[in-house]
């Protein structure tokens, strides 16, 4: 089973500042502020939510296909996807636009100052999916994921029209999307992937009840952070995976993303809600002790070894493919 993750790709840009932000600010003069802040440091981590999901299905040994746009800077994060495992072939590569970056100084306060730039990713409203999985000799399975919001209702109309059982993920684009776009594009989605905090910011966006939400989807699929995964199915209540214990929490950035391609690498396995939720539980624990949100590495068979650890995981063969 071939799986197309569509969304964002960025790189992060984090620097400290030994001092504080607020020694630097003049109140009488915040009209006209010019400052410069000299940092000691500087890392350059990879990201964007499509190309972190493609990371984790690539290192899982599936060899996802990445669907999204990139800057002209694009070459070195490409030769790091393709190494660990990922499909980059149809990202499509601004000829005037740079890679989507989050640039972010922080203080000794933990204060921070951060600018993004949306650069390349503006540009993936022009992706057409369907043209795209031609190209690419097709897919069994699309995770939307968030992305300049037109090319996020482009594609789960694509899925809905070519018969594509699809996942949803609008996680941090609801703040720019309206009630409509998100029923729009959840519509018919085999899953919707939300964290606590964005189900209750859709069901406000929406105006309407889970339980007519969940009318639209096949299953709701909430990470809770320390408590796990939740998930629910209209009419048949709701199934709970407690969290795995991280052996030390270096860096949450990037373990939803996680999460969910474990759970992706557990369908391609031919399991089931629960012990697909229970193998990204696992991934997501194991990004969280690395830096940055593709520092880790695994293998499934490690995975699955980890995952059994904690739960009763019981792989089918991984030819078995989700069914539409």
């Amino acid at each position: 089973m071939r799986i197309a993750v569509t969304g964002s790709i960025a790189t992060d840009h984090l620097m400290l500042f030994p001092g504080r932000f607020s020694e630097q600010l003049v109140p009488d003069q915040l009209a006209a502020v010019s400052l410069s802040f000299l940092a000691d440091e500087l890392d350059i981590r990879y990201g964007g939510v499509a190309a972190n999901i493609a990371y984790g299905l690539g290192i899982l040994g599936r060899r996802p296909l990445l669907v999204g746009a990139a800057g002209r800077d694009f070459g070195e994060y490409r030769g790091r996807l393709e190494a660990a495992g990922v499909d980059t072939a149809q990202v499509r590569v601004s000829e005037s636009r740079y890679t989507a970056r989050f640039v972010c100084t922080t203080d000794a306060d933990q204060n921070q100052i951060a600018t993004f730039y949306s650069g390349a990713m503006t540009e993936a409203a022009d992706i057409d999916l369907e043209e795209v999985l031609d190209r690419a000799g097709g897919a069994d399975f699309v995770l939307v994921g968030p992305d300049d919001p037109t090319a996020m209702l482009r594609h789960a109309a694509a899925c809905r029209r070519l018969g594509l059982p699809f996942a949803a993920d609008p996680s941090q684009q609801l703040a720019r999307m309206t009630a409509a776009d998100v029923m729009a594009m959840i519509e018919g989605a085999r899953y919707l992937f939300t964290n606590s905090y964005e189900r209750a910011l859709l069901l406000r966006l929406v105006g309407r009840p889970a339980s007519e939400v969940l009318e639209r989807v096949g299953a709701w699929i909430v990470t809770q952070g320390r408590e796990g995964v939740r998930i629910d199915r209209a009419g048949s209540g709701s199934v709970h995976v407690p969290a795995v214990p991280a052996v030390s929490v270096t860096d949450p950035t990037g373990a939803g993303d996680a999460l969910r391609a474990g759970f992706l690498a557990g369908l391609v396995r031919g399991l089931g809600d629960r012990a697909s939720a229970q193998l990204g539980a696992t991934l997501a624990t194991l990004a969280l002790e690395f830096p940055g949100s593709q520092g880790y590495r695994c293998t499934e068979s490690d995975l699955i070894a980890r995952s059994a650890q904690h739960y009763d995981v019981r792989p089918m063969p991984s030819s078995s493919q989700v069914q539409r």
